[in-house]
């Protein structure tokens, strides 16, 4: 980060800190500045850097490349409410993801025996395949977004990001 970063990022934190409501402090709302914004941003440019390889090495969308790598982390089959649970996409998108990996043979459907209802999917050889493929790359993009940072730094980032997961946690149960 340089010097003028910093004292960007300084001012934001300081802003942050003092500040009651914005029309307490005299503040004007400042999307560049909104820390949800800036998430935003940063998920935005962490998706494009892995949307880049799978994208271009196999014309997969986020949402097929999210189902993918759940299944193909998985030890077995699983449901698709289940792929919706691990993955915080919504049913509507999992199903679009299943229906197009599954017509390009990535993907195989069966009944699944103890219930026969519901079906259980896995990858196919073809879609393992492209999983073993695709994931030492993104591991490799991974490492490169990390470079410079050292481990105690990562484990802060996710340990703020958990606490404001539980922050939000406690607020949508408040709302409930």
């Amino acid at each position: 980060m340089t010097d003028a970063e910093e004292t960007e990022t300084e001012t934001i934190l300081r802003t942050r800190k003092t500040a009651g409501s914005p029309e307490e402090a005299g503040t004007v709302f400042e999307l560049e500045k909104f820390f949800p914004y800036l998430v935003r941003v940063f998920y935005n440019d962490v998706t494009s850097a892995l949307s880049a390889v799978y994208q271009r090495d196999y014309g997969m969308m986020p949402a097929e490349w999210r189902t993918m790598a759940i299944l193909g982390s998985a030890s077995g089959g699983l449901q698709a409410t289940e792929i919706v649970s691990r993955s915080s996409m919504d049913k509507v998108v999992v199903s679009r993801a299943v229906k197009r990996m599954k017509e390009r043979g990535y993907l195989i459907r069966e009944t699944h025996s103890e219930d026969g209802r519901s079906f259980l999917l896995q990858l196919s050889s073809e879609g393992r395949a492209v999983y073993d493929d695709l994931a030492p790359k993104l591991l490799d993009v991974e490492r490169r977004m990390l470079q410079g940072l050292s481990d105690a730094e990562i484990t802060d980032f996710l340990t703020v990001a958990q606490r404001i997961r539980d922050n939000l946690a406690v607020e949508a149960g408040a709302e409930n």
